[in-house]
């Protein structure tokens, strides 16, 4: 059987979903079935446009193409990464897997210079309002500004107008750039997007039996879980993509371990809770937090950013 993976076209993009086409061709093999997988290319807007993304839907930037040629079978399977998904249920679609996580943490690029060593009044270039108002929180004294593109350009920023850019480790690590990594930021020091390092695989949820078998072999619980927890809490906080929202679960044996951060977008308040649970309430400890959050005036800090 032949199979078609919709994906974006940038190297990261591609490089990611090949990672799932083999993972899915060997795990259908192990289970004996034959399946071909190949790259189907759909051409988003966020790939074209110049316009700044902050505070547009990712949903129409990122997900929205990939999702319209799977519902109108141009392809088989959609590969995102899950951080740029809504949090909500599509019509007509199936999150069907989610792989192991990469390493989920933001990475400085910074010339071999640790985020502490950076010179007074760096500069630092992110596109993403969660990085820039964790930065501040860490060093108030950065000035940090907006950067888009794709990961080499990022990255060839470095030296040039910026002192240093901040990416996401996972994405690094997956196109081999790890080596520009000055720095992987602790956890505690900047929350993770909530999703972040995962890959969610949709098919339709009307797909052939053994197609939705097959790509089901590629779920992983212990991720499935953890993500589970940072998206219901930004669902129920009501966080779009501009929010400096944090969440990241993390999972030993059968607990999980939740630390959701709201930060205003200079760095000077924020608001964390942490909660914790079997993986079965995974969904539970998620709402929860977020809840707290809620009540303690989340909601009133990110209006103000």
């Amino acid at each position: 059987m032949r199979l078609l993976l919709g994906t974006r076209g940038s190297a990261l993009a591609r490089t990611q979903s090949q990672m799932v086409a083999d993972s899915l061709v060997e795990a259908a093999r192990a289970h004996g079935l034959d399946l071909t997988v190949d790259l189907h290319i759909v051409t988003t807007e966020g790939d074209t446009t110049t316009t700044p993304l902050t505070g547009q839907s990712s949903v129409g930037v990122f997900v929205s193409a990939l999702r319209n040629a799977l519902l109108a079978g141009e392809c088989d399977i959609a590969v995102h990464s899950l951080k740029d998904m809504p949090v909500g249920p599509a019509d007509g679609i199936e999150l069907a897997a989610i792989p192991p996580r990469e390493d989920a943490r933001d990475a400085l690029c910074a010339a071999g210079t640790t985020l502490a060593e950076l010179p007074h009044g760096a500069k630092v270039g992110t596109g993403s309002p969660r990085r820039a108002a964790q930065l501040l929180a860490a060093r108030p004294d950065l000035e940090v500004h907006g950067l888009r593109g794709n990961v080499d350009t990022r990255l060839k920023a470095v030296g040039d107008r910026f002192d240093a850019v901040v990416l996401a480790a996972a994405g690094l690590n997956r196109i081999g750039r790890s080596a520009q990594i000055s720095q992987l930021l602790a956890h505690d020091v900047m929350v993770p997007a909530p999703g972040q390092g995962a890959l969610a695989v949709e098919i339709r949820s009307d797909a052939d039996a053994t197609v939705a078998h097959a790509v089901r072999l590629l779920d992983d619980g212990a991720t499935r879980a953890a993500v589970t927890a940072e998206r219901e809490a930004l669902r129920v906080l009501e966080a779009g993509c501009a929010a400096p929202v944090g969440a990241y679960a993390r999972v030993e044996a059968d607990r999980l371990r939740l630390h959701v951060r709201v930060i205003s977008t200079d760095g000077t308040l924020q608001l964390n809770e942490v909660g914790s649970g079997p993986l079965s309430e995974a969904g539970a400890i998620g709402r929860a937090a977020a809840h707290a959050l809620l009540g303690r005036g989340a909601g009133q800090l990110m209006r103000s950013t």
